[in-house]
């Protein structure tokens, strides 16, 4: 808390160091620790930071800004954000799904383009491309930053309408379904007086 009253000009606090692969309970309550002990009308960024599940759980403990190459990085190796989690495109399920990569994704990827007159690029297509090699990770790539950006501004919207917990409790029911929520997620989002 000293640093605190010394900074009070800062503009706002970086939170690093967390994303080289720690334990994800030791990577929240460490982020926890900071949002509690950092002022509140000040930004908290969170360095490197940028899985979607990470995002959402940060932000219910405090965190208001991130930035990570992970969206595009995972997109060049073919894994594409879905609302129902991670689609591995070069996956063999993927050769004949003539689906979108997600079908209420608003993206030209997902859904082509009225001005250039462009279809949806199937699971398939891209499956192919991919595999072979046609370079067509910058298609991932537009689809995962159109995702990210309608996460945050989904968040953003949630927070303001005072909406957050039911946000989050759609989110986790979309990304894991019928499998577990990871424990550290819920521990984390307990933390921050939402349960799942």
């Amino acid at each position: 808390a000293e640093f605190t009253k010394r900074d009070h000009d800062l503009p706002g606090y970086a939170i690093g160091g967390l994303a080289g692969g720690e334990d994800k309970s030791d990577f929240w309550r460490v982020v926890d620790l900071c949002c509690r002990n950092l002022p509140e009308d000040k930004p908290r960024y969170l360095m490197g930071v940028g899985y979607p599940v990470d995002i959402v759980v940060c932000s219910a403990l405090g965190v208001d800004q991130y930035d990570c190459v992970y969206p595009t990085r995972t997109a060049r190796f073919g894994t594409a954000f879905t609302q129902n989690g991670l689609l591995k495109l070069k996956a063999s399920k993927c050769a004949r799904d003539m689906a979108p990569i997600d079908p209420d994704c608003v993206c030209y990827i997902c859904k082509g383009s009225e001005v250039t007159g462009s279809k949806p690029y199937t699971r398939s297509s891209l499956h192919f491309m991919l595999k072979n090699g046609t370079g067509c990770e910058n298609l991932v790539t537009h689809h995962n930053l159109v995702y990210m950006l309608t996460l945050v501004r989904d968040m953003r919207e949630a927070i303001l309408n005072r909406e957050y917990a039911e946000f989050v409790r759609s989110f986790f029911r979309k990304q894991f379904q019928s499998n577990p929520v990871p424990e550290w997620c819920v521990d984390a989002l307990k933390a921050a007086g939402i349960e799942l």
